[in-house]
């Protein structure tokens, strides 16, 4: 274990370290001259829904013939995306201001930024001009970092208070506090708000509703795609862009990875993949498969060394919303696995399942994967939670090479 391992488990590691953070943000923003300065700059945070917003808006402005950088949890460049390979949402600030310099330096005029709690927290933004601040939900998340609720939503304030407007999602409690730092705002909603949809329609391969004089369409499935195709489109129109431009936009955007993406490898049940990994984001998952007729068989693990009260809170969801629960390894790091699994076997307990019948401990992740696999009848519906897009998973010795899309597919194929 590392010096630097041992020293983050102290208690006021996280507080003691922000000089350090400060000064590191401060130097690389001047090192770089500020790269973000002559950029319209959008931010997007929240608990769920950043990347998928993200992507919304960087296509939109990239259809509606914009050269625009994007920077979020899965991918970052302008034309041609990198994948990030580093398990981080907004890379350190040395890195950051490195990245947008590129961005820069490519003639983008527009920059799409994903932010967390962390990086606001830790001055990584520190000196990029936020034109517009997009909120999209606040739920029980990090709290190992911010120890309470109200922390996490002030850390994230901290981008309304700095940007020059903000789109703040109305249906979330959050709202009323960040109306009050905010600079300017508009509100959107399902329930409520300036900016509402009508006539929404929710599919299994994607939603659809009336906005303005929009016909608003995505291709990715789930009511919070709603959330998130709103947020984009009430961007689009604040900075100026035209109704076709911001359906065409929304619509043209396939899939983003590790989001709800369906594995089809000819077999007669279906399989999703998503990165949902908090409470509230696999609570959406169900909710967006409610409809399905057959057994659900799910599949998801536990961060080492991330909040663990969540763990027996998201054991207990996924045993309310499943037929077969198979827990297993995520990013693990130095915790014992063991010990992280007990935490969902809680909550799964709680709800009803019984280990050896419908809620099976699985250590491996590829086993785990394997066995839902080979447990799905016709019409069942199995669904890989947790690592999306993530490329890597964290052990005690360090990462390893692992792609729950690419070994969802592989293992398909060899049946």
């Amino acid at each position: 274990m590392s010096i630097k391992t041992t020293l983050e488990k102290l208690p006021f590691y996280n507080q003691a370290v922000l000089p350090y953070h400060f000064i590191q943000a401060v130097v690389a923003s001047t090192k770089n001259g500020f790269p973000a300065k002559n950029l319209r700059v959008i931010a997007v945070t929240g608990t769920n829904g950043k990347t998928t917003t993200c992507f919304m808006i960087w296509n939109m402005l990239k259809t509606a013939g914009f050269k625009t950088g994007l920077m979020t949890t899965v991918a970052y460049g302008v034309d041609k995306l990198k994948p990030e390979l580093g398990h981080m949402t907004t890379v350190d600030a040395a890195t950051l201001n490195r990245r947008i310099k590129e961005i820069a330096d490519s003639g983008a005029k527009f920059l799409v930024l994903e932010v967390t709690s962390h990086a606001l927290s830790e001055y990584r933004t520190l000196g990029i001009p936020i034109e517009i601040g997009v909120f999209t939900n606040l739920t029980h998340e990090h709290l190992d970092y911010h120890k309470t609720l109200t922390g996490y939503r002030n850390a994230k304030g901290k981008l309304f208070a700095s940007a020059k407007f903000s789109i703040l999602n109305a249906d979330d409690p959050a709202t009323k506090y960040y109306k009050t730092i905010a600079k300017d705002y508009i509100t959107y909603g399902i329930k409520s708000g300036q900016n509402k949809p009508e006539k929404i329609q929710l599919q299994v391969d994607g939603v659809k509703y009336l906005y303005h004089d929009m016909n608003i369409e995505t291709k990715i499935p789930g009511e919070f795609n709603v959330y998130n195709s709103l947020a984009a489109a009430v961007v689009g129109e604040k900075i100026g862009l035209s109704s076709k431009q911001i359906t065409q936009g929304i619509k043209s955007l396939a899939s983003v990875e590790g989001r709800m993406n369906v594995i089809d490898e000819g077999q007669n049940f279906t399989v999703i993949v998503d990165y949902a990994h908090a409470p509230d984001a696999i609570e959406k998952v169900f909710n967006s498969v409610k409809g399905h007729k057959g057994r659900i068989i799910t599949v998801h693990g536990g961060a080492g060394r991330r909040d663990p009260s969540t763990r027996p809170i998201r054991g207990e969801i996924l045993g309310k919303n499943s037929d077969i629960v198979i827990i297993t390894e995520d990013d693990s790091r130095d915790e014992p696995l063991e010990q992280i699994m007990q935490g969902f076997v809680k909550g799964a307990k709680k709800a009803g399942k019984k280990e050896g019948k419908d809620l099976f401990l699985e250590p491996d992740r590829k086993e785990a994967i394997a066995l839902a696999l080979k447990k799905a009848k016709k019409g069942d519906l199995v669904l890989i939670l947790g690592k999306g897009h993530e490329k890597t998973i964290l052990r005690a010795d360090g990462p390893h090479d692992f792609e729950d899309i690419a070994v969802t597919r592989k293992l398909l194929k060899s049946f």
